[in-house]
């Protein structure tokens, strides 16, 4: 099967919607209702118990509120879309009973150089949500590396991964590191008490398995994932996505993170994570280290590599430094289970001080 290019005239037609509204597609939630926040927090499985007492939503959860900012992205049809990841601001906590609509914008283009495809072009959308008030709750900047599919497969940058085969003692690690999990809870962590370079509890998340990716989409909605009649009336709207299966049968190139074999034919090693998903479980870390009272005012990750089936993610963090009285700022990285970073980040917490 051959897939399209990246040309000159489908650059400069896409270039034409840069500064522009973007027609919003159907959010997989509209209001963060008690039920869609527990179903994000099991999805991403943040077990905080204060997401569902607190009627306040795992910050990330606009990632469930909107397809644009999680990454669907228009233009270039036919032309691969890489997650490469996404900055939030938050400018209040997301209550339960909130109506969010994201407004996105397309941002100017930046055309990379690319080991993984030669050519890449760096699509960007900045999203504000905004209120039943028509307030700004949050704005989030997400992007997209847009790759051709034949030319990533044919450079062979990525050369098939053996999935790794667990022993028993790295079973009882990762599931003594899930028993252990440190939630810091009710428990307020001042700024006060915060020293330049402390680590934060890792959150170990894995082994990937198909299992758990369907658990995320059950959660955060998916992009592209529709069943019978809608999805032929997807493929109607869109051809391009029809890329047929081993039946001949049209499906989503959403597909590549449990089809091994489309993984492969887009140029990479095997089917892997959302990577909405990665910066969730950072999202996470930070939570159970700023305790129920603080607030996270902005999270940035770069998505570095793929997060393949079967592999395990490490979550680590380290405090970079305080700022002005309340402000944290913190280091995160993902590492899986070679010791390759496949994600990093920082973020920003406001603390509560400690009471004279």
């Amino acid at each position: 099967m051959t897939f399209p290019t990246i040309t000159d005239e489908g650059l400069a037609s896409l270039r034409a919607r840069v500064g522009k509204d973007v027609p919003r597609p159907e959010p997989y939630i509209e209001v963060a209702t008690r039920d869609a926040i527990r179903h994000w927090a099991h999805g991403i499985g943040d077990r905080n118990p204060y997401w569902a007492t607190a009627r306040v939503a795992p910050p990330t959860i606009l990632f469930a509120m909107d397809r644009v900012v999680s990454g669907y992205v228009g233009g270039l049809p036919g032309i691969h879309a890489m997650y490469g990841g996404t900055e939030f601001r938050w400018q209040r906590p997301i209550r339960e009973g909130d109506r969010l609509v994201g407004r996105s914008v397309l941002q100017p283009l930046e055309e990379k150089p690319s080991k993984f495809a030669r050519r890449a072009i760096k699509q960007t959308y900045r999203t504000r949500f905004v209120d039943d008030a028509g307030a700004v709750a949050a704005e989030a900047d997400s992007w997209c590396f847009r790759t051709e599919r034949d030319t990533a497969r044919e450079l062979r940058r990525y050369a098939p991964v053996e999935p790794h085969r667990y022993r028993d003692a790295e079973i009882a690690r990762i599931r003594d590191a899930y028993r252990d999990e440190a939630i810091r809870g009710m428990t307020p962590r001042y700024w006060e008490s915060v020293t330049t370079g402390e680590t934060l509890p890792e959150v170990v998340k894995g082994p990937l398995t198909v299992t758990s990716i369907i658990a995320f989409v059950q959660g955060w909605g998916s992009l592209y994932v529709r069943a019978h009649g809608l999805a032929f009336d997807l493929f109607e709207r869109h051809p391009a996505l029809a890329i047929p299966n081993a039946f001949a049968v049209p499906e989503p190139p959403e597909r590549v993170h449990w089809d091994e074999a489309l993984a492969r034919a887009v140029g990479v090693p095997g089917a892997y994570d959302y990577g909405p998903e990665r910066v969730a479980w950072l999202g996470h870390l930070v939570t159970n280290w700023m305790g129920d009272a603080g607030f996270l005012a902005r999270l940035a990750v770069q998505v570095r590599r793929h997060n393949l089936i079967g592999d395990t993610t490490w979550c680590r963090g380290r405090v970079r430094g305080r700022g002005a009285p309340g402000e944290v700022t913190l280091e995160l990285e993902a590492v899986n289970q070679r010791e390759e970073t496949i994600a990093v980040g920082e973020a920003l917490v406001m603390l509560p001080r400690r009471p004279t």
